[in-house]
């Protein structure tokens, strides 16, 4: 199944890693959640480098850290929450 944000960490001191993105899955994503696409890449971006950071979602305590510093972040930015429809 196609993802829109992978990460990959290379060296922890200092973080360094690589992002990929898909195009057309965020752009589907953008559309099916109402938001503009711009929006949406910062969020994934943000997701991705916080993967490179340590942060995970595999259980509801650790998803609800990395959510809150996501809005953290993308509020500095003027952008509403990602997850404001879920």
């Amino acid at each position: 199944m196609p993802t829109n944000v992978l990460s990959f960490l290379m060296l922890e001191d200092p973080i360094e890693g690589d992002l990929v993105l898909c195009h057309p899955v965020i752009k589907k994503e953008a559309k099916a959640q109402n938001k503009k696409i711009q929006d949406h890449y910062a969020h994934l971006i943000i997701h991705g480098y916080l993967h490179l950071l340590g942060y995970d979602h595999q259980n509801n305590v650790d998803a609800d850290k990395m959510e809150k510093m996501e809005r953290k972040i993308l509020s500095k930015f003027n952008i509403n929450d990602p997850y404001k429809d879920y």
